[in-house]
């Protein structure tokens, strides 16, 4: 690799470090490249991607961030997965992990915050953004649904009563 490609592979870093919501470091050793495919597909199914990065790299991208500690997760083989929510990747990852055992979470950093294994299992049990604004949606429509409710009850009370007399009268 040249130096030009190097300088551009470590502002390509910088900015997945900064613009993502979470970034997830974790070894791949043993893992066929069916099953990185398979990864990579789930990722990107919830909004997030999955890259092979060179160490040395990853942490002279990291150098002067906040979160520069993370660099010392950069042993070994290494892949990063992110995403712009916070929670889809730690998520996505955390489940391929279960699966499969070869894919071994050390940690990652959520902004300026640096996790551990710990804390990328905790984040990937939040609910997402996209399951967040469903529960907000349901809870505004709820109340909208009652009121709808409340006022077509006397309408149709009235029109029981009506039909008791006119079923009576017959």
């Amino acid at each position: 690799m040249e130096r030009a490609q190097k300088a551009e592979a470590v502002e390509v870093l910088k900015g997945i470090f900064a613009e993502s919501g979470a970034v997830v470091v974790g070894h791949y050793t043993g893992l066929t490249v069916a099953e990185m495919t398979s990864l990579r597909v789930k990722l990107r199914e919830a909004g997030g991607q999955l890259k092979v990065v060179k160490n040395r790299l990853a942490k002279i991208a990291l150098q002067g961030n906040a979160a520069e500690s993370v660099g010392d997760l950069f042993t070994g083989p290494v892949a990063i997965a992110f995403s712009v929510d916070p929670v889809a990747a730690p998520k996505a990852a955390v489940n391929f992990a279960k699966e499969n055992d070869k894919f071994v979470i050390l940690g990652g950093m959520m902004g300026e915050t640096v996790l551990n294994e710990g804390g990328v299992k905790s984040l990937a049990s939040l609910p997402s953004l996209d399951e967040l604004r469903g529960k907000l949606v349901g809870l505004i429509q709820a109340p909208a649904t009652k009121v709808a409710g409340v006022v077509q009850a006397p309408a149709a009370q009235l029109a029981r009563v009506i039909n008791a007399y006119a079923q009576k009268a017959a």
